[in-house]
């Protein structure tokens, strides 16, 4: 077996979460019942043919489950019987029936009682197995403390800070205590929150009752060895020293000035030629439009800069009522069952909400700074009267020169960015407001000639 290690803890963790909310995210083919509310009871003479979903702060299972049972809630008590796989969030968790398949359960106190046919899979703060409990496949469990008092066919896999064997394993165990103490306080266990209920008190570290018998091998991770009975273990006893991670810190050399320097220069060569690609692609497929946002904003500086101001504060709020529209969107249909026109809404808000964030990062990262650049070359060659004022390239040219010179002297070079993003995404603003307005009077003046 190999070497239990923390690594592997925590991505064993990870995935059991992300496989728990596919779980209970993807809606299954078969068909399926759902209930929800504030206490929900399946009576005794009860029988679900079909997979139930439930939310509900208090759910109590004392009848049959035919299919699977996907449960979420604050108390969640299974007294009767599920032939499928129970899947199960909540506060508290109790499994006094029989679960056919695997039980998969996260919550902060864990409780079984009875038969878990299969695989028997838990994550949280406290798991109890207790005397009369049976696991037929394997156990996988990771939190802070468990007891295991009951039987277990297959292999157990945990991770914790305090571990109890007193019951069988059929299988192999293999253990990650940490940096656990043995002796050492439990965390603050929530003992005013209601409905919780009483935990059992389990030693930190590693703890092989003398009734405890392990099949297998033992493999454990501690910071000190744990005081194994004999014959408590048929195979092989595996201790190794826990030893904490440091993370490796390279020397940190300081660069020199010559190096510094290079480096800045880079940087600017990198900002001069990715500006000018940009502005060629322009002033190749747009130039008129181009011209028209640098004229706007030789005309109206002023109202750009507010306007810019007031683009970004749009682009916010655009942003937070997608937000808000998909999640209701989502929860509307959600509740009424339509579990894939729920996902396809999510999917569809992400799709707008990603087009519309890239399109604003374009205009403000790149548009506006070759406007800016644009309208720059243009007041110099018109300074000195030349003709190429109005060529397609050299204004654009000489602009992303100086505008790059200019914005990579600190503190003058932040407030000129400033400046021209606030400039740039204003008269953004102003044209496309003219040119709806353009757009709605068309109509007017064509029938006005008719």
């Amino acid at each position: 077996m190999n070497r239990f290690n923390t690594h592997g803890r925590r991505l064993l963790a990870i995935a059991g979460v992300a496989l728990l909310a596919v779980c209970l995210a993807v809606p299954t083919a078969r068909a399926f019942e759902g209930r929800g509310g504030d206490v929900i009871v399946i009576k005794a003479d009860e029988v679900i043919d079909d997979d139930l979903y439930v939310g509900a702060s208090e759910f109590t299972l004392n009848g049959t489950v035919k299919g699977d049972l996907v449960v979420v809630g604050g108390t969640i008590e299974i007294n009767g019987t599920v032939e499928g796989d129970l899947i199960a969030v909540g506060q508290s968790i109790v499994v006094n029936g029989t679960v056919e398949d695997d039980a998969r359960i996260a919550g902060y106190a864990l409780s079984v009682g009875a038969e878990v046919t299969d695989d028997l899979i838990a994550a949280g703060f406290s798991l109890e197995n207790e005397s009369r409990s049976n696991v037929g496949g394997d156990l996988v469990f990771v939190g802070y403390q468990a007891l295991l008092a009951g039987d277990v066919a297959g292999n157990v896999d945990m991770a914790g800070g305090a571990v109890e064997f007193a019951g069988t394993v059929g299988g192999n165990v293999a253990v990650d205590m940490g940096g656990a103490e043995p002796g050492a306080l439990s965390p603050a266990q929530f003992i005013f929150m209601p409905n919780v209920p009483a935990l059992p008190a389990v030693p930190a570290g590693l703890t092989v009752n003398e009734g405890a018998r392990i099949a297998g091998d033992l493999q454990y991770t501690a910071n000190v060895e744990a005081d194994i009975p004999a014959g408590a273990v048929a195979g092989e006893t595996d201790f190794a020293q826990y030893i904490p991670e440091v993370e490796a810190r390279p020397e940190v050399v300081a660069p020199s000035p010559a190096a510094l320097v290079g480096r800045w220069f880079v940087r600017q060569l990198r900002r001069l030629i990715t500006l000018l690609l940009v502005g060629a692609l322009m002033m190749w497929l747009v130039p008129d439009w181009t011209r028209k946002i640098a004229g706007v904003v030789q005309a109206q500086p002023l109202p750009s800069l507010g306007w810019g101001v007031v683009a970004i504060a749009a682009f916010v709020l655009v942003m937070l009522v997608l937000v808000i529209a998909t999640v209701l969107l989502a929860v509307v249909f959600g509740v009424v069952t339509l579990g894939e026109l729920a996902g396809r809404f999510v999917v569809l808000g992400g799709v707008v909400m990603s087009t519309v964030a890239f399109g604003f990062s374009i205009t403000w990262a790149y548009v506006t700074r070759i406007v800016i650049s644009l309208l720059l070359g243009q007041l110099i060659f018109r300074l000195f009267k030349s003709t190429a004022a109005e060529h397609r390239w050299w204004p654009m040219l000489l602009g992303v020169l100086i505008f790059v010179v200019i914005t990579a002297i600190p503190v003058l070079g932040w407030l000129a960015t400033l400046a021209t993003v606030l400039l740039g995404l204003g008269a953004v603003w102003l044209w496309g407001r003219d040119w709806l307005r353009g757009r709605k009077a068309a109509p007017v003046v064509v029938e006005a000639e008719g």
